[in-house]
């Protein structure tokens, strides 16, 4: 063997070897620790940000849901979610929003159908119907309504769920989120928390379970 193909050989041993080093410690280490800081310091959000009830996960606070029967009407004791034009509605396979310019008669015909379901529902006039009750999010997925159309929907769930109006504003004033910074964005409400902390209040204590 020259010292060419010598030279030539424990260059490429030096390169193979510094790729398995590299391989093992940025491919392999770096992802373990990088995983194990961020399942210790941020566990929910490593593992989606999901919400539980008794050990069953009933979704992620980063993706709406909707609160309807078998056939789609809406739940009265719930809250319900902004409109979703994501596949059948808050699919995470298919983010997306209509698409349709303002002008679209379909969009135009779909939210007066809405504003005219918002307001049965909830018991009030058309004008009282804000803009998100009606109209979808970009994504599709979005968790959060308004704080207006929270307000919207207090009387209608109180009475469903036999709750004081002050107690169900209580939870929606505990669950509704300032702007960042106090100027970005606006203020919202995440609607699977404030129906999961729902559930949770009229949950029975464990000894009225023994009972």
């Amino acid at each position: 063997m020259n010292s060419s193909t010598r030279a030539t050989a424990r260059t490429t041993w030096v390169a193979v070897r510094a790729m398995l080093l590299f391989t093992l410690v940025l491919g392999v280490g770096y992802t373990l620790v990088i995983t194990g800081v961020g399942q210790l310091a941020f566990g929910a959000q490593a593992n989606g940000s999901q919400l539980h009830d008794d050990g069953t996960s009933i979704g992620s606070s980063l993706i709406g849901q909707s609160f309807t029967d078998a056939e789609g009407n809406p739940l009265p004791e719930f809250f319900q979610s902004r409109p979703s034009a994501a596949g059948d509605g808050y699919d995470s396979g298919a983010s997306s929003g209509s698409n349709r310019g303002p002008e679209n008669p379909e969009l135009v015909a779909a939210i007066d159908e809405r504003r005219r379901e918002v307001a049965e529902l909830n018991g009030v006039s058309l004008a009282e119907v804000p803009a998100d009750a009606v109209t979808a999010s970009a994504s599709g997925l979005d968790p959060h309504i308004s704080p207006e159309y929270a307000a919207l929907q207090v009387a209608r769930v109180a009475e469903a769920r036999g709750l004081a109006e002050a107690d169900v504003r209580t939870l929606v004033a505990a669950h509704t989120t300032s702007p960042f910074l106090g100027f970005l964005g606006e203020a919202s409400v995440n609607v699977l928390e404030l129906n999961q902390a729902l559930v949770e209040q009229q949950a029975p204590t464990t000894d009225t379970k023994e009972r």
